[in-house]
């Protein structure tokens, strides 16, 4: 069953190889934060030393996003939806607690359970920087534990200082809103359905980080997807380069926040520029000419019968590699 008909189908396998086959598919997305989310390792935000742009020597401090903080909270709305639509439950698989080996997410993204197996992910991801500096990109905000009252002064029977101003306050640093992360993900080998199951996990994650329930908004904003030969450039490539783009044009206007057309527009152009100097076949969908295709994804990813027709194809190719290559799964029956 085919589902897509503005992308060649010489681009997918008709099922999931076990070798690398050189077929490559990144997609081009720029993570914009919509809230104050927290991408940080011991208490800390996450950041690198490291130059500005490709034409600006300059060194800069960067907020980074690593890629398990990207990866992760993809994998999770695939497994979510996997469970919806009835194609996993959580007894016969839990994330990083039991793998079931053999669904769409265990294939696609890859597993490892010590001696009972492991499968290498066909998801590449990886550290993605912001374009602004870190002094520019975070804030210092102070936490506080009220009690029962709304108040930060204890009022309580129980309490041993009645009126006692409590002490229970933090300070921690949050990423600003409307902070650009540039971010190619890339799929190695992709049949359609896996193709249409990781572009769907893309576009529906909402959040990214720690403390998820109550921050980490950010949204997807995706602006092409290339089909190559090979990888292709690195995140912080990109993004110096829509550095130096936004530098001379120049709508870089410390401290207000970057101004997203102005960031979509740069992004593009650079993409485009930098990808005339790689030594690969490719084909690129980008701007304008990802629009067909991004339209056409929404059609099946928004129509649950389409919907439930791709994540059962995805699940049915998972199942069968499972059978194939998977050690202990010779046994697995498809659904």
């Amino acid at each position: 069953m085919n589902f897509l008909k503005t992308v060649d189908a010489k681009h997918f396998h008709t099922e999931i190889p076990y070798k690398p086959m050189g077929k490559y598919v990144h997609f081009l997305t720029i993570r914009v934060t919509e809230s104050y989310p927290l991408f940080q390792t011991d208490g800390e935000l996450n950041k690198s030393r490291v130059r500005a742009g490709i034409e600006d020597k300059t060194t800069i401090s960067r907020l980074t996003m690593f890629k398990r903080k990207q990866s992760t909270p993809e994998r999770l709305v695939g497994r979510e939806l996997l469970r919806n639509y009835g194609l996993m439950t959580a007894q016969e698989c839990e994330y990083n607690v039991k793998f079931a080996m053999d669904n769409p997410d265990c294939i696609i993204y890859g597993f490892a359970i010590g001696d009972s197996g492991s499968e290498k992910s066909k998801v590449v991801v990886d550290t993605a920087f912001s374009i602004t500096d870190f002094a520019e990109s975070h804030e210092t905000f102070t936490l506080n534990a009220p009690f029962e009252n709304g108040t930060m002064t204890s009022k309580g029977e129980n309490s041993s200082k009645p009126g006692e101003v409590t002490s229970r306050i933090n300070q921690q640093d949050h990423i600003k809103p409307q902070i650009f992360f540039p971010s190619i993900v890339t799929l190695k080998d992709p049949t359609e359905a896996s193709f249409l199951y990781v572009f769907n996990n893309i576009l529906r994650t909402r959040h990214y980080g720690a403390q998820t329930t109550r921050t980490g908004r950010v949204r997807n904003e995706l602006i092409g997807v290339i089909f190559a030969d090979g990888e292709i450039i690195s995140n912080l490539r990109w993004t110096q380069a829509i550095y130096d783009y936004i530098k001379k044009n120049p709508t870089l206007n410390s401290p207000e926040p970057l101004n997203e057309d102005d960031v979509i527009e740069a992004a593009t152009s650079t993409i485009v520029s930098l990808m005339q100097d790689e030594f690969l076949v490719h084909e690129d969908l980008i701007g304008e000419n990802f629009k067909p295709l991004l339209n056409e994804v929404k059609t099946i990813t928004t129509n649950e019968e389409q919907l439930k027709k791709m994540l059962k194809k995805a699940d049915d190719e998972a199942k069968d590699y499972a059978q194939k290559h998977i050690k202990g799964k010779d046994k697995v029956s498809a659904k």
